[in-house]
Formats: structure tokens, C-alpha cells, sequence
């Protein structure tokens, strides 16, 4: 079976963008069969699918702003006198993810960063009681799991956070145990291939027999560094082209057609 090449290279033409209305429409979006056929191998090819959480599967803080938790990490360290500590850029950054990683760059494996890794994984178990699903996320890993493909979870969230809202969504029996998400080993996020690694060792995969759906460049580049086949998703025309940017070769921008493939 060939699947298309994961190295990072230049994307001509024939990268595939599969977005909500490539239907039998005549636009410049509509799917061509030779698109069709790229995403139905990576489909068939996928013994395993690996599901990247916040993105994919929801919007974990669609209601309790990732901005503000980031600021909040922030201002905590700010009240030890750590202000100095993070550079201005990562202060701004608005990602708390960054500001977890910045601290541990510096001070790994230490007692600040177990509580301010703490610290992030209460504010995603608050946000994950109003996150909201990705469209066709739901239907599509009950129909995945129930034609036989086995699911994991592979996320630089925490694992508690990620249980919580898959068993609000009664999801949790379509990936359990194989949830493999933030520990306090830092190093090991992604982009760093780990908990891909992780994944494919626990269920006995080869990284050509699975799949990743990731959102955002680090899940790209730790597919290609586990060798993993890797579909992009994004929820819009400024993440698909950020994706591409990244070497991404297969990217949707709706579960629809992925979903439609798999019942077809």
C-alpha cells in the first residue's frame, strides 16, 4: 500500500486540503477521486488510530479561555518573585502549555514544576466539564471502533483530564486503557515521538500500520518522528494552511469526509 511521504518538503499542487463542502460541488474544494483515494488508503491502512485530544476530538477550552488560564500560570509564578524567569515572548504567549515547558526548560524535573503542571491540569479538569465536541468527532470513533480499529489517545494534556471528558461523552470504553497523555516528564511532549511510542509498544503496532490526527505542527512532526501516517485536521482555512506549512500532506478541514469514507 503506498502512502504519501511524511518528510518536509515542498508542497506543490497536489497536496490534499478536504474541507466541509468538497462535495459533489464543481468549486475549487471539491474532492477529486484521486483525493478521495489518498484519504480512503490512510483510512484502510489505519490498524490503529492515534487521536491527538484538544482539536480533534474537542475544544477543551471553548468556554474557559486557554488565554486566561495561561495568564493565570503566569501571574502565579509572577507572586514568588519568579517574574524573571520566563522572557517576554513566552509571558504573551497566551498558550499555557508554553509557560509549563519555559519553567521546566529551566528548572526540570523540580518541585515548581509539579505544581505549576498541577496548576494546569486543575484548570483543564474545570475546562473540561464545558468543552465542546468537534462536529463528527463522536459518531466517527464509535463507527472506527466498531469496524475493528483499535483507538488511543496520544496528548500533551493530562490523562485525568482526558478520561473525565471521555466518559461525559461515553467514549471511554472506545480507547481504554490506551490513553497516553502530559506526565511530568516534560520533555516527553510533543513534538518529541513518545507517547506515540508509547501507544504502538502497549498495542503491539507497527508505526505503518496506524494513524495520527493531529491539529497542530508538533503532532505532525511527532508522527514523522515515530513513522506513524499523520492526517491533519483543521477546524479552518488559516490552521489547514499552517498544517501545510509544517509538511502536512492530508488535511480536513471537517470529520464529515473521513467519517462518510469509513461508512462508505
Amino acid at each position: 500500500m503506498v502512502r504519501r511521504p511524511l518528510g518536509n518538503h515542498h508542497h506543490g499542487p497536489d497536496t490534499l486540503l478536504v474541507t466541509p463542502d468538497t462535495t459533489q460541488t464543481g468549486s475549487v474544494t471539491a474532492e477529486t477521486e484521486n483525493d478521495q483515494h489518498h484519504l480512503l488508503t490512510l483510512i484502510k491502512g489505519a490498524r490503529v488510530v492515534l487521536w491527538d485530544f484538544d482539536g480533534p476530538i474537542c475544544r477543551l477550552f471553548a468556554r474557559h479561555s486557554a488565554d486566561g488560564v495561561a495568564s493565570d500560570l503566569v501571574s502565579w509564578l509572577e507572586s514568588r518573585g519568579l517574574h524573571g524567569l520566563l522572557t517576554e515572548t513566552e509571558r504573551e504567549s497566551l498558550d499555557p502549555q508554553v509557560v509549563l515547558r519555559a519553567v521546566d526548560r529551566r528548572h526540570p524535573g523540580s518541585d515548581l514544576v509539579a505544581e505549576l503542571e498541577e496548576r494546569l491540569t486543575h484548570e483543564e479538569l474545570r475546562a473540561a466539564s464545558s468543552a465542546m465536541p468537534t462536529p463528527y468527532a463522536d459518531p466517527l470513533i464509535r463507527t472506527w471502533s466498531a469496524v475493528g480499529s483499535r483507538l488511543a489517545i496520544t496528548t500533551n494534556n493530562s490523562p485525568r483530564v482526558v478520561r473525565k471528558y471521555l466518559e461525559s461523552r461515553g467514549l471511554v470504553g472506545c480507547f481504554a486503557p490506551h490513553i497516553y497523555g502530559r506526565t511530568q516528564e516534560l520533555r516527553h511532549l510533543k513534538p518529541d515521538p513518545h507517547c506515540l511510542n508509547q501507544a504502538l509498544n502497549a498495542m503491539g503496532t507497527a508505526p505503518p500500520d496506524a494513524l495520527m490526527i493531529g491539529d497542530t505542527p508538533p503532532d505532525r512532526e511527532a508522527a514523522a518522528g515515530a513513522g506513524v501516517p499523520f492526517l491533519g485536521y483543521a477546524s479552518n482555512p488559516r490552521k489547514a494552511k499552517i498544517l501545510r506549512e509544517a509538511g502536512a500532506d492530508t488535511v480536513v478541514e471537517s470529520l464529515e469526509p473521513v467519517l462518510r469514507l469509513l461508512r462508505g
